[in-house]
């Protein structure tokens, strides 16, 4: 009776032990270039796809969603991103909600976006940023529920077929890490965590804008971004790399050429017309060999009209990510950079985007 008894305890605590043990993740996706195309799976995304008598197959539809694993550390600024039903902040809803979102936005064709582990401005665009929203310890050591929150994005991603262009540092942010080798050390940390990880559809972003003014790290400058993108591929040559440039900006030749893609923005080009110009310039660039051109910031919409940025970039075969934040006067609904975010589609402008990917990409 005393054995049967100690037998019975014994697979009590294997069966505790295995409802509380994490499942080991395994990948589904496997993001990968080939030419000027994405690939999932050994597969072209979107094989096949027609689109007004243009080919997009092979690009990669995205939305701006930096704010996935937003908090303000900085206790004087933190009530600023209060949710209008509780009156306070919360960084776990916040990701969960992000969470409960992506299937829809996966269903409408969408298939990457943008996540930066320094975020984005929280009001859209911002003069000073004294908050705090940022994954690094000053010397940067990566912050642990920043890490956790990014995980359970990354992993769902991988669930739902989708990639994901993850950011490292935004110049609202940078400032936090107290020296260069705190810029090193980060970008080493995000590249182990993702190998320790083993995430395999994920793109990377160096830096959010390398050549604006507000960053304080001349490292991460653009002037000087190649090495951090050279250090990824030392420590990691199967991570597909690149960085991004101010709106209406051509990247240099010297960061081209150590680019596993082209990210471009299109911010502050009113004109559909310079999309389609400045996807011919980079292919222009000496430096440029065939490889994705990728818009993955751009606030202008206008999806109802027969010409907008999205439509002129998808015509001259280059991915365009839309960038969409609250504006004044605007509620809880609008925008998906304002903090507090409703990550579900859930205003006429984002309803207007989805559409127009699943026009082009599904229907």
């Amino acid at each position: 009776m005393e054995s049967s008894f100690k037998i019975g305890i014994v697979f009590l605590v294997l069966f505790i032990m295995g409802c509380n043990s994490k499942k080991t993740f395994q990948p589904t996706v496997n993001v990968s270039i080939k030419g000027e195309q994405f690939y999932i799976n050994g597969d072209p995304t979107f094989k096949g796809r027609i689109w007004n008598g243009v080919s997009v197959e092979g690009l990669l539809p995205n939305s701006r969603m930096v704010q996935g694993i937003f908090d303000d550390l900085n206790p004087e600024t933190v009530n600023k991103w209060k949710y209008p039903d509780t009156k306070e902040w919360e960084p776990d809803r916040n990701t969960n909600e992000f969470i409960m979102a992506m299937p829809d936005w996966r269903k409408h064709g969408l298939i990457a976006f943008t996540i930066n582990f320094q975020g984005g401005s929280p009001e859209g665009y911002s003069s000073v940023q004294p908050w705090e929203n940022n994954a690094f310890e000053p010397d940067g050591t990566l912050r642990t529920d920043f890490a956790r929150r990014m995980e359970k994005i990354v992993e769902k991603a991988d669930e739902l077929g989708m990639v994901v262009i993850l950011g490292i540092f935004y110049f609202g942010q940078d400032e936090r890490l107290q020296d260069e080798n705190a810029v090193k050390n980060a970008v080493g940390n995000v590249v182990e965590w993702i190998q320790n990880k083993a995430f395999t559809n994920v793109l990377i972003e160096v830096a959010n804008e390398c050549n604006n003014r507000k960053y304080d790290h001349d490292i991460i400058k653009q002037d000087r971004i190649s090495e951090l993108i050279l250090q990824i591929k030392e420590k990691a040559p199967e991570l597909i790399v690149s960085t991004s440039f101010n709106g209406n900006t051509i990247p240099p030749d010297d960061v081209v050429k150590v680019c596993d893609f082209v990210l471009i923005h299109g911010n502050g080009v009113h004109s559909p017309s310079r999309i389609t110009e400045m996807v011919e310039e980079v292919r222009n660039l000496p430096s440029y060999h065939p490889m994705p051109v990728v818009f993955n910031e751009d606030d202008h919409f206008d999806f109802d009209h027969a010409e907008n940025n999205f439509a002129a970039a998808t015509k001259a075969y280059a991915s365009w990510g839309y960038f969409d934040f609250r504006m004044k006067g605007e509620g809880f609904d609008e925008g998906y950079q304002s903090v507090p975010v409703n990550w579900s589609i859930s205003s006429e402008r984002k309803t207007a985007f989805f559409n127009k990917v699943k026009e082009i990409f599904i229907d």
